[in-house]
Protein backbone atom coordinates (compact mmCIF):
# COMPACT_ATOMS: atom_id res chain seq x y z
CA UNK A 1 0.00 0.00 0.00
CA UNK A 2 2.87 2.33 0.81
CA UNK A 3 4.50 1.75 -2.59
CA UNK A 4 1.18 2.26 -4.32
CA UNK A 5 0.34 5.52 -2.57
CA UNK A 6 3.87 6.90 -2.97
CA UNK A 7 3.85 6.14 -6.69
CA UNK A 8 0.42 7.70 -7.20
CA UNK A 9 0.59 10.72 -4.93
CA UNK A 10 4.20 11.83 -5.34
CA UNK A 11 3.61 13.44 -8.79
CA UNK A 12 0.34 14.98 -7.56
CA UNK A 13 2.15 16.43 -4.57
CA UNK A 14 4.80 17.94 -6.83
CA UNK A 15 2.24 19.42 -9.23
CA UNK A 16 0.33 20.90 -6.31
CA UNK A 17 3.55 22.44 -5.00
CA UNK A 18 4.28 24.00 -8.41
CA UNK A 19 0.73 25.38 -8.60
CA UNK A 20 1.18 27.10 -5.25
CA UNK A 21 4.62 28.33 -6.33
CA UNK A 22 3.09 29.92 -9.43
CA UNK A 23 0.38 31.61 -7.36
CA UNK A 24 2.96 32.82 -4.84
CA UNK A 25 5.20 34.31 -7.54
CA UNK A 26 2.31 36.29 -9.00
CA UNK A 27 1.75 37.78 -5.56
CA UNK A 28 5.47 38.52 -5.01
CA UNK A 29 5.81 35.64 -2.58
CA UNK A 30 8.47 32.94 -2.50
CA UNK A 31 7.17 30.53 0.09
CA UNK A 32 7.20 27.74 -2.51
CA UNK A 33 9.88 26.78 -5.02
CA UNK A 34 9.25 25.08 -8.35
CA UNK A 35 10.24 21.43 -8.46
CA UNK A 36 10.96 19.14 -11.37
CA UNK A 37 8.08 16.67 -11.38
CA UNK A 38 8.09 13.50 -13.43
CA UNK A 39 6.55 10.04 -13.29
CA UNK A 40 9.52 7.86 -12.37
CA UNK A 41 8.08 4.81 -14.07
CA UNK A 42 4.93 4.98 -16.20
CA UNK A 43 4.24 1.20 -16.19
CA UNK A 44 4.66 1.14 -12.40
CA UNK A 45 2.35 4.15 -12.11
CA UNK A 46 -0.28 2.35 -14.21
CA UNK A 47 0.09 -0.87 -12.19
CA UNK A 48 -0.37 1.10 -8.97
CA UNK A 49 -3.38 2.98 -10.33
CA UNK A 50 -5.09 -0.15 -11.68
CA UNK A 51 -4.39 -2.09 -8.47
CA UNK A 52 -5.75 0.75 -6.35
CA UNK A 53 -8.93 1.02 -8.44
CA UNK A 54 -9.49 -2.76 -8.39
CA UNK A 55 -9.08 -2.94 -4.61
CA UNK A 56 -11.47 0.00 -4.10
CA UNK A 57 -14.10 -1.59 -6.35
CA UNK A 58 -13.75 -4.97 -4.64
CA UNK A 59 -13.96 -3.38 -1.19
CA UNK A 60 -17.04 -1.42 -2.23
CA UNK A 61 -18.82 -4.42 -3.72
CA UNK A 62 -17.60 -7.34 -1.62
CA UNK A 63 -16.04 -6.03 1.57
CA UNK A 64 -12.55 -7.26 2.47
CA UNK A 65 -12.07 -9.24 -0.73
CA UNK A 66 -8.35 -8.50 -0.97
CA UNK A 67 -7.68 -9.61 2.61
CA UNK A 68 -9.86 -12.70 2.35
CA UNK A 69 -8.85 -13.77 -1.16
CA UNK A 70 -5.30 -12.68 -1.93
CA UNK A 71 -3.56 -11.90 1.37
CA UNK A 72 -1.50 -14.96 2.41
CA UNK A 73 -2.56 -14.61 6.06
CA UNK A 74 -6.26 -14.65 5.22
CA UNK A 75 -5.75 -17.52 2.78
CA UNK A 76 -3.95 -19.66 5.37
CA UNK A 77 -6.51 -18.92 8.08
CA UNK A 78 -9.44 -19.73 5.82
CA UNK A 79 -7.73 -22.97 4.72
CA UNK A 80 -7.44 -24.20 8.31
CA UNK A 81 -10.97 -23.06 9.08
CA UNK A 82 -12.23 -25.75 6.68
CA UNK A 83 -10.96 -28.36 9.14
CA UNK A 84 -11.78 -26.57 12.39
CA UNK A 85 -13.39 -28.64 15.14
CA UNK A 86 -15.73 -25.87 16.29
CA UNK A 87 -17.58 -23.57 13.94
CA UNK A 88 -19.91 -20.59 14.40
CA UNK A 89 -23.57 -21.47 13.95
CA UNK A 90 -26.67 -19.26 13.82
CA UNK A 91 -29.58 -20.28 16.07
CA UNK A 92 -32.58 -19.33 13.93
CA UNK A 93 -34.93 -19.39 16.94
CA UNK A 94 -32.92 -16.73 18.79
CA UNK A 95 -31.84 -14.67 15.78
CA UNK A 96 -33.67 -11.34 15.41
CA UNK A 97 -32.23 -10.59 11.95
CA UNK A 98 -30.54 -7.44 13.25
CA UNK A 99 -27.56 -8.01 10.92
CA UNK A 100 -25.09 -7.01 13.67
CA UNK A 101 -22.99 -10.14 13.16
CA UNK A 102 -23.09 -9.67 9.39
CA UNK A 103 -21.80 -6.11 9.65
CA UNK A 104 -19.11 -7.10 12.16
CA UNK A 105 -17.80 -10.03 10.12
CA UNK A 106 -14.42 -9.03 8.63
CA UNK A 107 -14.50 -11.88 6.13
CA UNK A 108 -18.02 -11.10 4.84
CA UNK A 109 -18.95 -14.74 5.21
CA UNK A 110 -22.28 -14.41 7.08
CA UNK A 111 -25.56 -14.25 5.19
CA UNK A 112 -28.11 -13.43 7.83
CA UNK A 113 -30.94 -13.58 5.31
CA UNK A 114 -30.51 -17.35 4.88
CA UNK A 115 -28.90 -17.83 8.32
CA UNK A 116 -25.82 -19.46 6.84
CA UNK A 117 -22.06 -19.05 7.22
CA UNK A 118 -19.49 -19.53 4.46
CA UNK A 119 -16.91 -21.59 6.34
CA UNK A 120 -14.46 -21.52 3.45
CA UNK A 121 -13.92 -17.82 4.26
CA UNK A 122 -14.40 -17.80 8.02
CA UNK A 123 -11.17 -17.10 9.95
CA UNK A 124 -12.62 -17.78 13.43
CA UNK A 125 -12.13 -14.23 14.70
CA UNK A 126 -15.05 -14.52 17.24
CA UNK A 127 -16.31 -11.03 16.37
CA UNK A 128 -19.72 -12.31 15.33
CA UNK A 129 -20.30 -13.99 18.69
CA UNK A 130 -19.25 -10.88 20.60
CA UNK A 131 -21.56 -8.69 18.53
CA UNK A 132 -24.69 -10.82 18.97
CA UNK A 133 -26.87 -9.44 21.81
CA UNK A 134 -29.40 -12.29 21.68
CA UNK A 135 -27.07 -15.28 21.97
CA UNK A 136 -28.00 -16.50 18.49
CA UNK A 137 -24.37 -16.89 17.43
CA UNK A 138 -22.51 -19.72 19.13
CA UNK A 139 -19.96 -22.43 18.44
CA UNK A 140 -20.93 -26.04 17.79
CA UNK A 141 -19.00 -29.19 17.02
CA UNK A 142 -18.57 -29.42 13.26
CA UNK A 143 -21.03 -31.71 11.47
CA UNK A 144 -21.29 -32.49 7.78
CA UNK A 145 -24.56 -32.49 5.89
CA UNK A 146 -26.17 -35.68 4.70
CA UNK A 147 -24.51 -35.28 1.33
CA UNK A 148 -21.14 -35.17 3.09
CA UNK A 149 -20.44 -31.62 2.02
CA UNK A 150 -19.56 -28.56 4.07
CA UNK A 151 -22.52 -26.21 4.55
CA UNK A 152 -20.66 -23.34 2.92
CA UNK A 153 -22.98 -21.32 0.72
CA UNK A 154 -21.97 -17.90 -0.52
CA UNK A 155 -24.00 -14.77 -0.94
CA UNK A 156 -26.19 -14.76 -4.01
CA UNK A 157 -24.95 -12.55 -6.80
CA UNK A 158 -21.41 -12.26 -5.39
CA UNK A 159 -18.62 -14.57 -6.50
CA UNK A 160 -15.90 -14.51 -3.86
CA UNK A 161 -13.93 -17.57 -4.96
CA UNK A 162 -10.17 -17.22 -5.28
CA UNK A 163 -10.16 -18.95 -8.64
CA UNK A 164 -12.84 -16.67 -10.05
CA UNK A 165 -11.10 -13.58 -8.71
CA UNK A 166 -7.70 -14.49 -10.15
CA UNK A 167 -9.25 -15.43 -13.49
CA UNK A 168 -11.08 -12.13 -13.78
CA UNK A 169 -7.98 -10.18 -12.70
CA UNK A 170 -5.86 -11.91 -15.33
CA UNK A 171 -8.16 -10.53 -18.03
CA UNK A 172 -7.23 -6.93 -17.17
CA UNK A 173 -4.34 -6.00 -19.48
CA UNK A 174 -3.19 -2.43 -20.03
CA UNK A 175 -1.23 -1.29 -23.06
CA UNK A 176 0.42 2.08 -22.90
CA UNK A 177 2.30 3.99 -25.56
CA UNK A 178 4.51 6.76 -24.32
CA UNK A 179 5.39 9.28 -26.98
CA UNK A 180 8.44 11.42 -26.78
CA UNK A 181 7.67 14.83 -25.38
CA UNK A 182 9.49 18.00 -26.24
CA UNK A 183 9.95 21.06 -24.11
CA UNK A 184 11.05 24.53 -25.02
CA UNK A 185 13.31 27.15 -23.47
CA UNK A 186 11.15 30.21 -24.01
CA UNK A 187 10.66 29.60 -27.74
CA UNK A 188 14.32 30.16 -28.63
CA UNK A 189 15.16 26.51 -29.24
CA UNK A 190 13.75 23.07 -28.61
CA UNK A 191 15.31 21.17 -25.74
CA UNK A 192 14.83 17.42 -26.02
CA UNK A 193 14.58 15.46 -22.76
CA UNK A 194 17.29 12.95 -21.98
CA UNK A 195 16.73 9.30 -22.77
CA UNK A 196 18.28 6.33 -21.02
CA UNK A 197 21.16 4.80 -22.99
CA UNK A 198 21.50 1.08 -23.63
CA UNK A 199 23.72 -0.10 -20.79
CA UNK A 200 25.69 -3.32 -21.05
CA UNK A 201 25.03 -3.96 -17.34
CA UNK A 202 22.49 -2.26 -15.03
CA UNK A 203 23.60 0.11 -12.31
CA UNK A 204 22.85 -0.66 -8.66
CA UNK A 205 23.36 1.82 -5.80
CA UNK A 206 26.52 2.48 -3.84
CA UNK A 207 26.62 0.04 -0.92
CA UNK A 208 24.89 -2.77 -2.82
CA UNK A 209 28.27 -4.54 -3.35
CA UNK A 210 27.04 -5.81 -6.73
CA UNK A 211 23.97 -6.64 -8.78
CA UNK A 212 23.69 -10.25 -7.52
CA UNK A 213 23.58 -9.28 -3.86
CA UNK A 214 21.26 -6.37 -4.58
CA UNK A 215 18.60 -8.24 -6.53
CA UNK A 216 18.75 -11.27 -4.19
CA UNK A 217 18.01 -9.15 -1.12
CA UNK A 218 15.86 -6.31 -2.48
CA UNK A 219 12.16 -6.66 -1.59
CA UNK A 220 11.07 -3.78 -3.86
CA UNK A 221 9.85 -1.75 -0.88
CA UNK A 222 10.96 1.38 -2.81
CA UNK A 223 12.00 3.26 0.30
CA UNK A 224 15.22 4.19 -1.46
CA UNK A 225 13.25 5.39 -4.50
CA UNK A 226 11.05 7.65 -2.39
CA UNK A 227 14.00 9.04 -0.42
CA UNK A 228 16.43 9.65 -3.31
CA UNK A 229 16.85 13.46 -3.49
CA UNK A 230 18.65 13.38 -6.85
CA UNK A 231 16.00 11.50 -8.88
CA UNK A 232 18.49 8.75 -9.68
CA UNK A 233 16.43 5.80 -8.44
CA UNK A 234 13.12 4.75 -9.93
CA UNK A 235 11.10 1.49 -10.15
CA UNK A 236 12.29 -0.92 -12.81
CA UNK A 237 9.98 -1.97 -15.65
CA UNK A 238 12.04 -5.04 -16.54
CA UNK A 239 10.01 -8.19 -15.82
CA UNK A 240 13.05 -9.80 -14.18
CA UNK A 241 13.43 -6.94 -11.69
CA UNK A 242 9.93 -5.44 -11.78
CA UNK A 243 9.35 -2.79 -9.08
CA UNK A 244 12.93 -3.11 -7.81
CA UNK A 245 14.99 0.11 -8.00
CA UNK A 246 16.57 1.07 -11.29
CA UNK A 247 19.49 3.51 -11.32
CA UNK A 248 19.69 5.97 -14.19
CA UNK A 249 20.94 9.49 -14.81
CA UNK A 250 18.42 11.28 -17.03
CA UNK A 251 17.08 13.44 -14.19
CA UNK A 252 20.11 13.74 -11.92
CA UNK A 253 23.35 12.14 -10.81
CA UNK A 254 24.42 10.32 -7.65
CA UNK A 255 26.18 12.98 -5.57
CA UNK A 256 29.11 11.77 -3.44
CA UNK A 257 27.76 13.35 -0.25
CA UNK A 258 24.38 11.55 -0.46
CA UNK A 259 23.99 8.14 1.23
CA UNK A 260 20.22 8.31 1.79
CA UNK A 261 19.42 4.96 0.14
CA UNK A 262 21.90 3.10 2.34
CA UNK A 263 20.34 4.63 5.46
CA UNK A 264 16.76 3.57 4.71
CA UNK A 265 17.20 0.10 3.13
CA UNK A 266 15.62 -2.42 5.55
CA UNK A 267 16.54 -5.60 3.69
CA UNK A 268 20.33 -5.49 3.48
CA UNK A 269 20.28 -4.96 -0.27
CA UNK A 270 22.16 -1.69 0.32
CA UNK A 271 24.51 -1.74 3.31
CA UNK A 272 24.97 1.45 5.28
CA UNK A 273 27.96 3.51 4.14
CA UNK A 274 29.38 6.94 4.91
CA UNK A 275 30.02 9.68 2.32
CA UNK A 276 33.75 9.07 2.76
CA UNK A 277 33.34 5.36 2.02
CA UNK A 278 31.17 6.14 -0.99
CA UNK A 279 33.97 8.02 -2.74
CA UNK A 280 36.07 4.84 -2.65
CA UNK A 281 33.44 2.57 -4.23
CA UNK A 282 33.30 1.95 -7.98
CA UNK A 283 29.81 0.92 -9.20
CA UNK A 284 30.30 1.56 -12.91
CA UNK A 285 32.55 2.84 -15.65
CA UNK A 286 31.92 5.75 -17.99
CA UNK A 287 32.19 5.13 -21.73
CA UNK A 288 32.42 7.81 -24.43
CA UNK A 289 30.52 7.57 -27.70
CA UNK A 290 32.61 9.87 -29.87
CA UNK A 291 30.02 9.92 -32.65
CA UNK A 292 27.61 11.70 -30.29
CA UNK A 293 30.20 14.00 -28.74
CA UNK A 294 29.60 17.65 -29.69
CA UNK A 295 33.28 18.05 -30.54
CA UNK A 296 32.80 15.68 -33.48
CA UNK A 297 29.10 16.18 -34.15
CA UNK A 298 28.98 19.99 -34.05
CA UNK A 299 32.61 20.96 -34.29
CA UNK A 300 32.59 22.94 -31.04
CA UNK A 301 34.68 22.66 -27.89
CA UNK A 302 32.93 21.35 -24.78
CA UNK A 303 34.66 19.57 -21.90
CA UNK A 304 31.57 19.73 -19.68
CA UNK A 305 32.04 16.14 -18.50
CA UNK A 306 35.64 16.75 -17.42
CA UNK A 307 34.82 19.99 -15.59
CA UNK A 308 32.10 18.41 -13.45
CA UNK A 309 33.59 14.97 -12.73
CA UNK A 310 33.94 14.85 -8.89
CA UNK A 311 36.64 12.17 -8.98
CA UNK A 312 38.77 13.68 -11.75
CA UNK A 313 38.31 10.60 -13.90
CA UNK A 314 37.91 12.45 -17.21
CA UNK A 315 40.74 14.18 -19.02
CA UNK A 316 40.50 16.25 -22.16
CA UNK A 317 43.07 15.05 -24.70
CA UNK A 318 43.82 16.08 -28.26
CA UNK A 319 41.80 14.25 -30.86
CA UNK A 320 44.98 13.86 -32.86
CA UNK A 321 47.83 13.25 -30.38
CA UNK A 322 50.38 14.41 -32.94
CA UNK A 323 48.60 17.72 -33.55
CA UNK A 324 48.40 20.08 -30.57
CA UNK A 325 45.94 22.29 -32.44
CA UNK A 326 43.40 19.47 -32.83
CA UNK A 327 40.18 19.72 -30.74
CA UNK A 328 40.04 18.25 -27.24
CA UNK A 329 37.94 15.16 -26.61
CA UNK A 330 37.19 13.36 -23.30
CA UNK A 331 39.14 10.31 -22.16
CA UNK A 332 38.12 8.23 -19.11
CA UNK A 333 40.61 7.07 -16.48
CA UNK A 334 39.19 3.70 -15.50
CA UNK A 335 40.94 3.52 -12.12
CA UNK A 336 39.34 6.82 -11.01
CA UNK A 337 35.80 6.53 -12.37
CA UNK A 338 33.30 5.58 -9.65
CA UNK A 339 30.18 5.60 -11.87
CA UNK A 340 28.37 8.51 -10.19
CA UNK A 341 26.85 9.67 -13.50
CA UNK A 342 27.76 13.37 -13.27
CA UNK A 343 29.31 13.25 -16.73
CA UNK A 344 26.27 11.52 -18.24
CA UNK A 345 23.70 13.85 -16.69
CA UNK A 346 25.58 17.06 -17.48
CA UNK A 347 26.53 16.09 -21.03
CA UNK A 348 24.77 18.56 -23.38
CA UNK A 349 24.25 15.94 -26.08
CA UNK A 350 20.55 15.14 -26.66
CA UNK A 351 18.58 12.93 -26.45
CA UNK A 352 21.33 10.38 -25.68
CA UNK A 353 24.38 11.56 -23.77
CA UNK A 354 27.72 11.19 -25.54
CA UNK A 355 29.09 9.65 -22.35
CA UNK A 356 27.23 7.08 -20.29
CA UNK A 357 27.93 4.73 -17.40
CA UNK A 358 27.78 0.94 -17.57
CA UNK A 359 27.37 -0.99 -14.33
CA UNK A 360 29.93 -3.35 -12.82
CA UNK A 361 28.74 -6.86 -11.86
CA UNK A 362 30.67 -6.62 -8.59
CA UNK A 363 31.53 -3.27 -7.05
CA UNK A 364 35.17 -2.41 -6.48
CA UNK A 365 36.11 -0.93 -3.13
CA UNK A 366 39.43 0.86 -2.96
Amino acid sequence: YGRMVQTLLSPLWGWGNNLLAGIAEKNDGYGFAHRDVFVKSLPTFIIAAVTFVVIVILAWRSGRTYCNTICPVGTVLSFFSRFSFLRPVIDTEKCKNCHACERKCKASCIDIGSHKVDYSRCVDCFDCIDSCRFGAMHYEIYKKTRAGQDPAPTREGVDNGRRAFLASSAMAVTAVALGAQETGDGGLAEVFPKQAPARTLPLVPFGATGSKNFYNHCTACQLCVSQCPNNVLRPSTDLRTLMQPLMSYEKGWCRPECVKCSEVCPAGAIIKITPEEKTMIHIGLATVDYELCLVNKAGVSCGNCARHCPSGAILMVHKDPSDESSPLIPSVLEDRCIGCGACEFLCPSRPISAIHVNGLPAHIND
